[in-house]
C-alpha cells in the first residue's frame, strides 16, 4: 500500500506551499459571479480561498487530512478521485486544476470525467509544473524516491491527453516560471438549431 503522503503533510501544506494570488488563474477561468467552480484536487483550498464570495467553490480532494484543512477556513470540501467524480453529468461551469494532474492515477480516465462534469462551454485551467525544468525535473525525481505515483506531461502531451478526451484547448501558457498553464473548454455541439453535448 502506498503511503498518503498528503495527510502526512496536511497541517503544514500551507505554510510550505504559498499561493501568490488569484489574478492570473481567475483571468484564464473568466468565472462569472454565481459560477460553480470545482477546485479539483484542491487539497486545502490554498488556491480557491482566495477567490472571494462571487464563485461557489467546492474543493475535491480524495485526502481526508487535506480536506480537514479546508474545512477548517470554511470551505465546502469533498472527498473523491478524479478518476470516478462524484458529480452529475455538467455540474459545474468551471474547473481548476493546480498542481494536481501528475499525481493522478488513470490520467486518461481523468481527463475524460474532469469534462464530464463541465457544463458545455464550460472552462477547465490546469497548472503543471513545467518538466522541461531542470528544478521540475529534481522534483518529479524525488516524488519517485518518496514512491508517489507522479507522472508529469510536456503542456504539449497534457493539451493532446485533453484533446483525444474531445476537448477544445483555448489557451496554452508557457512563462518562465516553474508552471505551465493549459486553458481547455468543453466543446458545445449544436445540431439543427439545438444544443447536444
Amino acid at each position: 500500500m502506498r503511503p498518503d503522503h498528503f495527510d502526512l503533510i496536511a497541517r503544514f501544506y500551507d505554510r510550505v506551499f504559498h499561493f501568490l494570488g488569484p489574478e492570473r488563474l481567475m483571468n484564464m477561468l473568466q468565472a462569472r459571479p454565481a459560477e460553480r467552480i470545482l477546485d479539483l484536487g484542491g487539497g486545502t483550498g490554498r488556491v480557491s480561498q482566495t477567490f472571494g464570495d462571487d464563485c461557489m467553490v467546492i474543493v475535491c480532494d480524495p485526502s481526508w487530512g487535506m480536506l480537514r484543512e479546508a474545512r477548517q477556513k470554511q470551505m465546502i470540501a469533498c472527498c473523491g478521485l478524479a478518476e470516478h467524480l462524484p458529480f452529475v453529468d455538467g455540474a459545474f461551469d468551471r474547473v481548476l486544476m493546480v498542481d494536481t494532474f501528475h499525481h493522478l492515477h488513470d490520467q486518461r480516465a481523468a481527463a475524460k470525467e474532469t469534462l464530464r462534469v463541465l457544463r458545455p462551454g464550460g472552462r477547465l485551467v490546469i497548472e503543471e509544473p513545467d518538466i522541461r525544468r531542470w528544478a521540475v525535473k529534481l522534483i518529479a525525481l524525488g516524488e519517485r524516491l518518496l514512491l508517489m505515483r507522479s507522472r508529469f506531461h510536456s503542456i504539449a502531451d497534457l493539451a493532446r491527453l485533453f484533446e483525444e478526451a474531445g476537448a477544445r484547448i483555448a489557451a496554452i501558457e508557457e512563462k518562465r516560471d516553474l508552471n505551465v498553464r493549459l486553458v481547455v473548454e468543453r466543446v458545445e455541439v449544436v445540431i439543427n438549431g439545438g444544443k447536444q453535448e
